[in-house]
């Protein structure tokens, strides 16, 4: 077995084996890798990078990798990390200069944000697109003493991964569908009496006869809950 020579200086900075001509494969995998990490980032939503910006997580990802292998690993070279530093920190700059003139570019790297539910009633369309949960989503809601999705006019799902809420006045409140666990586990596809019911999947509402049953209009889920009335409480 090989002695390792406590600071030698040119193991440290080049390593043993690898040459001089090895910086340039490094340059090439740095690039290869970050634009990975964002297509990675951009995968996984919103949700998963939440307080922080697709663009931002990924440099501190790319970073983290390339500052932590350096510090204890004897055959990791404190130059390659530094070209590592130096690809990353440049694509920083340039995409940053992109992102300042083309409003395509920042979307794609920032992204945007989206509106998921609209008057009372979740945008489906959107609601998937972003990967968020019903229990994620109603969770998140019920942290801003929100009880029925009547008391909301717009819900953004931020770049960022957090939700920005919108009420209604309370005139304009209108009835709509109950939120709290216990009561949407209570969801059920016969209706048992007249009145208005608001379907689980996605909030529309309707006024219903007592029969087997009946198909939403706006998703044709099955599923319904009594409205619920309740005035928000500020």
């Amino acid at each position: 077995m090989k002695e390792t020579v406590p600071f030698d200086w040119s193991r440290i900075w080049l390593g043993e084996e690898a040459p001089v001509t090895f910086l340039g494969e490094v340059l090439f995998r740095s690039v290869l890798m970050y634009l990975l990490i964002l297509l990675t980032l951009r995968i996984m939503g919103k949700r998963g990078i939440k307080q922080l910006s697709l663009f931002e997580f990924s440099i501190i990802l790319a970073l983290g990798s390339a500052a932590g292998d350096p510090m204890f690993y004897e055959d990791v070279p404190i130059m390659h990390a530094v070209a590592v530093f130096a690809v990353i920190l440049s694509l920083y700059v340039l995409f940053n200069s992109w992102t300042e003139q083309s409003e395509r570019v920042e979307t794609w790297l920032e992204g945007k944000a989206t509106c998921i539910l609209e008057d009372g009633e979740i945008n489906l369309s959107a609601f998937k697109s972003q990967k968020l949960t019903y229990r994620e989503f109603f969770g998140e809601m019920r942290q801003y003493q929100v009880e029925h999705l009547g008391q909301v006019r717009k819900v953004y799902l931020e770049s960022t991964g957090e939700i920005s809420l919108y009420f209604f006045e309370e005139s304009a409140m209108k009835p709509g569908l109950p939120i709290f666990p216990e009561v949407l586990a209570q969801a059920r596809q016969e209706i048992p009496v007249s009145g208005w019911y608001a379907c689980k999947s996605c909030g529309h509402i309707k006024e219903l006869q007592p029969i087997p049953k009946h198909s939403c209009p706006k998703c044709q889920q099955e599923l319904w809950l009594e409205v619920c009335r309740a005035k928000r409480i500020t």
